[in-house]
């Protein structure tokens, strides 16, 4: 692959679409080393669930911002954008190009455009917030949200009550919708970014998603989600896969729909990832026979 000026490459896509594979051969053949971009996998102990890259891909090729932070420690967008970004220009400071592979969307975007400048929230309002919240609910805040914001509401995750939260008390601070506040801190780039993502028709992709969750099922993942079972409330286990398997612990649902509801969220998460990077004029996509031809033709990417 050839690198005409210095370069951030961020490969992305859904959910088991093979960003991963992809990544590392970019990486081994450019002598460079892999930013993660997934929000899961910087917390250690949940290793099958976020699929972490194993000992022998984290071997042959660097990682960063993976498998470093306790589940109960706090992380956002806004921090992975100042340690990401630093760790972009060392490597390519060092070696003209660095990789960044995820499908976090908001984590893509926050290091590619910069992350918004949003209002500090006044006690008052995140107190009274709070009181409203423990009165009324979930669903109450969902349709808050709904209400301020329909546009916002109807890409964020109706299970992050953090993330609703969060926007909520934007709104009501700042008086304007979270969506207008969002637009994304531009800023001067020491390098270029090449955004590239990998597509497929609907059903290979859902049919990938099915035979991963399988494949976590064999490798444990029932046993990993018991050992972070009595951390259930924490932000960084409200994840597909896990809240399935709370749920069957609960009594919720029995094993086998919990299995079945994974695949079904894993595939309602991929298809709101395809509808946020759809909207990206700058993502060049990549067919799975592109993807194939890259690898045999020496990863020579346009860059």
């Amino acid at each position: 692959m050839r690198i005409k000026e210095p370069t951030l490459i961020v490969i992305t896509g859904p959910t088991a679409s093979g960003k991963s594979v992809l990544a590392i051969e970019a990486a081994k053949r450019l002598g460079t080393e892999i930013i993660s971009a997934d929000s899961r996998q910087i917390y250690k102990g949940i290793p099958i669930v976020t699929a972490l890259p194993t000992p022998e891909e984290r071997e042959a090729v660097p990682h960063h911002l993976i498998d470093m932070l306790t589940l109960d420690a706090y992380y956002s967008a806004s921090r992975f954008e100042e340690d990401a970004f630093a760790i972009a220009e060392r490597l390519i400071a060092e070696r003209g190009t660095a990789v960044v592979c995820g499908g976090s969307m908001m984590y893509v975007d926050a290091l590619c455009n910069g992350i918004d400048e949003l209002p500090t929230v006044p006690d008052n309002i995140r107190q009274g917030l709070e009181t409203e919240l423990t009165e009324k609910g979930a669903d109450w805040l969902r349709n808050e949200l709904r209400t301020l914001d329909p546009e916002y509401f109807s890409k964020v995750d109706p299970n992050n009550i953090k993330r609703i939260f969060h926007a909520v008390e934007i709104i009501r601070t700042a008086g304007k919708t979270y969506t207008q506040l969002r637009t994304g801190r531009k800023r001067e780039l020491p390098f270029r970014i090449k955004k590239y993502m990998i597509t497929m028709p609907r059903e290979i992709l859902f049919d990938r998603i099915n035979r991963r969750v399988d494949k976590m099922i064999e490798s444990g993942l029932e046993d990993e989600a018991r050992s972070v079972y009595h951390l259930r409330h924490l932000n960084s286990l409200n994840t597909v896969g896990l809240k399935e398997m709370f749920a069957y612990f609960d009594g919720v649902m029995g094993r086998s729909e919990a299995i079945e509801r994974i695949k079904k969220n894993t595939r309602v998460y991929a298809k709101k990832q395809l509808t946020w990077w759809a909207r990206d004029k700058e993502i060049i996509p990549l067919g799975l026979s592109d993807v194939q031809a890259v690898s045999e033709s020496g990863f020579r990417l346009e860059c």
